[in-house]
């Protein structure tokens, strides 16, 4: 460790060129994503601009509780059923997942696929539940 630090010492510039470095690649990571939302302002998204929620969950997660309204896309099947979303690719679409982790891949699919609005859910519905939101079963 000492070792450690006295390089870090003698070559600050270089560990502070890394830090910058994976902090931008990080950052450009996200952003390629899509932002992300709380439930709250997901909900108004949905609400105001006529937007979708759509559920990335496994079929058994889903049938145990989803956001009302929401389409059921499995991110596996999201290449094969990408048609569903062309109604809405001028309206937001806010992705749902079990914690926000594969909300980030299925944005950069779409946004690939040339949805301008394209958003994560914060949390996913573990979020949502704690948030004590309503689901449907």
């Amino acid at each position: 460790m000492a070792l450690f630090l006295e390089f870090l010492a003698q070559q600050w510039i270089l560990a502070a060129a890394l830090l910058a470095m994976v902090g931008l690649l990080i950052f450009h990571e996200s952003r390629k994503a899509g932002p992300s939302v709380s439930p709250q302002q997901a909900i108004n998204l949905v609400n105001s601009e006529n937007g979708v929620f759509v559920d990335l969950r496994d079929g058994g997660d889903y049938k145990q509780g989803h956001i009302t309204g929401a389409l059921h896309l499995p991110v596996g099947k999201l290449d094969a059923r990408l048609s569903e979303l062309e109604k809405y690719r001028d309206n937001p679409i806010v992705l749902v997942c079990k914690m926000g982790q594969q909300a980030g891949a299925a944005g950069k699919k779409l946004r690939a696929q040339g949805f301008g609005k394209v958003y994560k859910m914060a949390g996913g519905m573990i979020e949502w539940g704690n948030l004590q939101l309503p689901t449907t079963k």
